[in-house]
Order: structure tokens, then sequence, then C-alpha cells
């Protein structure tokens, strides 16, 4: 990881040499945003829908963009050029700055301090796709603008760290008895033979990965309605799936200690994932 090259504030330089001041609001607020885009081939997946996400946490943050849509692909189609691998993960990472002072108010005439680097992309390996994984339930106790990627990820992290713990590999949240999505990803659920997809929100990132797996429901005709899933539902789920950019379609075969299912993927997970893995070869 020493050698990976990153941008910072206008500089392109080894991870291991960038700095940022103490004072940085990220640092000292979480006040900042970011964004994830895999790139596959040295092509960004749905790099335009990525960056407009990222322009809706910035506007809900009140934190101008630092950088023309002409100044953000020379930066990121650099970074993708230079990285020894081809297929990665581009994390961005925007915050309000650095301050003189530890004040909460927004500061003024402060740049926003901008970063950005790739790391090769992990991906589920086609042993864990045979098996799906194993994932609890938790109340979800994140803030109310879970729409906006914001890099205040503390009550993600706790939730997620009670799945390390059980030996799972995520957490399901439940808030007023109903699905709301993973610590890290979307959340789908099987049921008769619809596809049912928790309604985008406040409490609801909007997934990139969640859109995919809609249209290519609506493209082959695959039964799906976008509406409240209940703790229920969930539990009496057919399948159950989580989806992002770094794990696709996944499959979600041991829910709380039980089988989803007969605990082992479904065929309509096999065939999502078919038909999104296609989508990533034909870019």
């Amino acid at each position: 990881m020493n050698s990976t090259l990153c941008y910072l504030n206008g500089d392109y330089l080894p991870l291991s040499e960038a700095r940022i001041s103490p004072l940085d609001r990220g640092f000292l607020f979480g006040d900042g945003g970011y964004e994830v885009i895999p790139v596959y081939a040295r092509r960004p997946f749905r790099y335009e829908e990525h960056m407009r996400r990222l322009q809706a946490t910035l506007d809900g943050l009140r934190l101008p963009n630092p950088c023309t849509p002409e100044e953000w692909r020379g930066i990121l189609g650099h970074l993708i050029r230079e990285a020894e691998f081809p297929d990665q993960s581009l994390y961005i990472q925007i915050t309000r700055g650095a301050d003189v002072k530890r004040d909460p108010a927004f500061p003024q005439e402060v740049k926003p301090t901008v970063f950005a680097f790739a790391t090769p992309l992990a991906s589920p390996s086609p042993k864990l796709r045979q098996t799906g994984i194993a994932a609890i339930t938790a109340d979800d106790i994140r803030w109310g603008r879970c729409d906006l990627k914001a890099i205040t990820l503390l009550p993600n992290i706790l939730l997620r760290q009670q799945a390390t713990e059980a030996g799972c590999a995520e957490t399901i949240l439940l808030r007023d008895g109903f699905v709301t999505e993973g610590t890290a990803s979307s959340v789908f659920v099987v049921k008769n033979g619809v596809v049912l997809a928790p309604p985008q929100g406040r409490y609801v990132l909007a997934g990139i990965t969640y859109d995919v797996v809609i249209e290519l429901a609506a493209q082959y005709g695959v039964p799906h309605e976008i509406r409240p899933v209940s703790e229920a539902e969930l539990r009496s789920a057919d399948e159950v799936w989580v989806t992002s950019s770094s794990k696709g379609v996944l499959s979600v075969t041991h829910l709380d200690g039980e089988p989803v299912g007969d605990g082992q993927p479904g065929p309509m997970a096999r065939q999502m994932f078919a038909c999104y893995s296609l989508l990533m070869k034909c870019g």
C-alpha cells in the first residue's frame, strides 16, 4: 500500500506521504462526504451515476463541489491509469477543510480537502458465491440522513462489528419493523417469486448497484416490487441478497443463525448475478 498513488489537494503523491492538518474538519467533526466507484479493466462502472450521487451528498452537506466535471475526470482518470491493478475500488473524499481553530460553525474562506486513491477491487470469492454469507439483524441506530454518503460512519462500524464478532459478514438493519439496508450494502428479499426492494429515501441510500438490479429485473422480466419490506417478510424469505459495488449480488444464506430458504443461494440470485456479470463485461 505504501507505493499506492493518491491525489491530495492538487498533488499526486505516494499514499504513505499524504498528510492533512489535525484541524481538518473531517478529522475533528466527520464533516465531509465520500464516494466509491468500482473500476473493471480500467473502466469506471456507472461513473456518471456515482458522480451524481457524490454531488447529491455534497449538496445535502452544504459543501461546495471543489472540482468541475472535467477536473474530476482528469484526476480520477490519472489514478485509474497509474494503478498497477486493472480492477479497482476508487475512493473519493471531500471535507470542508482545515480552519485555524476548532469551531463547529462553518468556517469562512477555507478550501475543502480533496482526497482520492485506488485500491484493488475486493470481490467475493467464487467459493463464497457458492455458499453465500451469514448475516445478523440489528436495530438501525443511525441518523436521519442515511441517503447522504457522509464520512460519519461510526454507527455503521459499530453495527458491522456486531456481525464480525458473531462470525458473520453483514448486519441487516431494521427500523420500526421494516428493513432499511445493510451497514455497507443494499438488501433485497425474494418472496414467492417476487424480488422485494425497500424504497430509497432518508433511511436508505440511493445505491448504484441497487438501481442496476432494478433495471436488470425490468429488462429480463423478473417480477419485482419497490415497497417497504417487513421484518416478518425478511425472516420468512425464500432468498435474501445484499448488493454493493464490491459485492455485486451476493446471497445471504443464514440470518441470525437460521437458514434462509434451503440455506443455499437461490435460483433468482444466481440469475441476477449472471445478468449483472454480463453487464459488467459489456461496460
